[in-house]
């Protein structure tokens, strides 16, 4: 029996798209992306996905929330080289309980997907505890 693969459609919100050029010093000596920076490239996507609903760190810090990643993942699927033009794709797949961000990388010199991954984020109250639920004032910002 095959495993089905998991829909990467959006749940809730907006989908954001940014563009970028792969920089030299995120190459190795064969000027392939390492491993690693991937997930730099999905933090632009996220940042602007936040941005986007007013979650940014700014729009954060006076209030009384904070988010914390709690996972991570990254699907490698073609490797990005130096020079290339990538284009990050950010979602929220799940909001309820913890703030789910899918993304996806596409090489746009080679138009091939070059990868899939997620990131998790909790709410964080003031005091620094962790809430099992997202607030329905995160909520709401993302909803509109």
């Amino acid at each position: 029996m095959q495993a089905r693969a998991a829909r990467r459609e959006p749940a809730a919100g907006p989908r954001v798209s940014v563009e970028l050029e792969v920089p030299f010093h995120d190459t190795d000596a064969m000027q392939v992306v390492w491993h690693g920076h991937y997930y730099k490239y999905f933090e632009a996507g996220r940042t602007a996905l936040l941005r986007r609903v007013g979650l940014d760190v700014g729009d954060l810090v006076p209030s009384r929330y904070r988010f914390v990643v709690i996972e991570s993942k990254c699907r490698h699927a073609y490797p990005l080289a130096y020079g290339e033009r990538v284009r990050v794709e950010a979602w929220f797949r799940d909001v309820r309980n913890r703030l789910c961000v899918d993304y996806e990388l596409t090489n746009l010199d080679r138009a091939r997907r070059a990868a899939r991954g997620h990131t998790v984020l909790v709410t964080l109250d003031r005091e620094g505890r962790m809430l099992l639920e997202t607030p329905r004032e995160i909520l709401d910002r993302i909803a509109n």
